[in-house]
């Protein structure tokens, strides 16, 4: 089986580890995430409104219970790198960013028209994005692929 693509919104934080953190609780608490949920699909326009809830104690013991797979969600990436890396989130650089937007500072409405950028993301990583909101940061886009 190939990974699955998954894809986040979250609001602009200077701190890229705190954003993650933050995201990986609300999913996890949610409940979005393999073997809670079997089936996921990010771009199921309710995906945020499923909340089965967690069923695990915590993050370290729901990411053991999903084994090889993973948890087919953010909660398999832990930590902010400088470069992709396997359970590590990215930023892309200026290049990549100029690449997919003509622009370093991308707007919500651009990056959700890339159907392009999953393709930089590979197995088991996750890339993340500044979006643009009248020139100033607003919010935080991470794209990650799954391990299976």
């Amino acid at each position: 089986m190939g990974g699955t693509h998954y894809f986040y919104v979250v609001p602009y934080h200077r701190d890229t580890q705190h954003a993650l953190d933050r995201l990986r609780e609300r999913e996890f608490r949610a409940g979005r995430y393999y073997p809670v949920m079997l089936e996921i699909s990010f771009r199921n326009v309710g995906f945020l409104e499923q909340v089965p809830g967690a069923r695990h104690a915590s993050i370290e013991d729901a990411v053991r219970a999903s084994r090889d797979t993973g948890t087919r969600s953010i909660l398999d990436i832990s930590a902010v790198a400088e470069q992709p890396a396997y359970c590590s989130t990215a930023p892309l650089g200026p290049d990549e960013l100029e690449d997919f937007f003509g622009t370093t500072q991308p707007t919500r409405e651009q990056a959700l028209k890339c159907d392009e950028l999953p393709e930089v993301v590979d197995r088991g990583q996750c890339r993340h994005v500044v979006l643009f909101k009248n020139g100033a940061p607003d919010e935080l886009l991470f794209v990650g692929c799954s391990f299976d």
